[in-house]
């Protein structure tokens, strides 16, 4: 491959419900699309996924932009690419903005499946023709969460991950245990216990949940290992989670016993799947978050979930749980709790340049 053309697209969607956790609430949603082009037209898409503002991980929509334009893009255009592994070492030279790294990343993944014909999960050594979807429910209050629970359980999602913080746990989970006794149910806390609400924590093994997410500080790996010697409930990191080295350590010190994987917050699809054969190799399970991403950014996502290493429902829901309209054709679908990967060249779905258009805020060639 060598690139002719690199397009980023600024647009800003309205969520259809806004998107509440321990952090925050997420009303407007921006994303990068990059478009990377090569010499004989093909056109492959990618997303960043760093939020408005560095409430998630430090990388911000500006922070990105500025590292891909004045870093990356260089280091690009009208060179030749062998393979996307290249990119990982390409991108060496600048510290982590792995979300920067990845939608420029993924972008080449989805040319590279492109050029040979073949489809992105193909390419990545993806075996499954459909995946299991999971769906995340806000904080909000009771009555509205069993509401949008059982919506989503008639909707035929496979499990339900429920947003918690202290003050916000216990009961709540009593009372959706008492109505829903057999729910494949996890709880995302987003870093918002210490080690001090061990004993809070070790309450919640009475629902006996498939996993408890991030519960302690992001950058932590130590005091995780040390909580999960005190809990029954598996651990989950995510923001932990940011290289392969992370989650090796990880792994190591017993820190977690499942590991989520977004490909934004290792910076690509490469990474992800050094970490998901890491995994694989110690009996770790892994599924695939969701950052609130368009439909570029989810077909990335589904491709990466049919990697046999993926054996638990992730953040991948229907694209109308989010936007009044998609960026892509067709959009993503759930059918009785599945979402078919496309057998397609690349992503498998049509990018809609005029509803692109119609969201975008700035927009520059290079």
């Amino acid at each position: 491959m060598k690139i002719k053309k690199i397009t980023l697209h600024l647009i800003e969607q309205r969520l259809l419900s806004p998107f509440v956790s321990s952090l925050g609430k997420v009303d407007f949603r921006e994303s990068i699309l990059v478009e990377v082009e090569d010499y004989d037209g093909l056109v492959g898409w990618g997303e960043v996924v760093a939020f408005s503002s560095p409430w998630y991980t430090e990388e911000t929509i500006k922070t990105s932009w500025h590292i891909i334009e004045d870093f990356f893009v260089k280091s690009l255009l009208y060179e030749e690419i062998e393979h996307p592994n290249e990119l990982q070492s390409r991108f060496q030279s600048v510290k982590r903005n792995q979300m920067a790294k990845a939608g420029l990343e993924i972008a080449i993944w989805d040319l590279y499946a492109k050029v040979q014909g073949i489809s992105l999960s193909n390419a990545i050594g993806g075996t499954k023709d459909k995946i299991e979807s999971g769906v995340v429910v806000s904080i909000d209050t009771f009555e509205r969460m069993l509401g949008k629970i059982q919506v989503h359980i008639d909707e035929g999602y496979k499990r339900v991950k429920i947003k918690i913080k202290p003050g916000q746990d216990y009961e709540i989970l009593k009372e959706i245990r008492k109505v829903y006794p057999d729910l494949s149910l996890m709880v995302d806390a987003n870093s918002a216990y210490t080690l001090e609400d061990i004993e809070r924590l070790r309450a919640l093994d009475e629902f006996k949940l498939m996993m408890i997410e991030q519960p302690l500080a992001a950058d932590d790996i130590i005091d995780h290992a040390k909580l999960q010697k005190e809990i029954m409930t598996p651990v989950c990191l995510d923001e932990s989670i940011v290289t392969y080295e992370d989650a090796r350590k990880a792994i190591e010190m017993g820190s977690c016993r499942v590991i989520n994987l977004k490909i934004g917050r290792v910076g690509g699809i490469s990474e992800a799947i050094k970490i998901h054969n890491l995994c694989l190799e110690h009996h770790i399970p892994v599924w695939c978050g969701g950052m609130l991403e368009t439909g570029i950014s989810r077909a990335h996502n589904i491709a990466l979930a049919s990697l046999p290493g993926f054996t638990i429902p992730g953040d991948i829901s229907a694209s109308s749980r989010y936007w009044s309209q998609d960026v892509i054709k067709p959009e993503v679908i759930v059918e009785n709790g599945y979402i078919h990967v496309p057998k397609e060249a690349g992503i498998g779905f049509e990018v809609d340049r005029i509803r692109i258009q119609q969201l975008t805020k700035m927009k520059k060639v290079f």
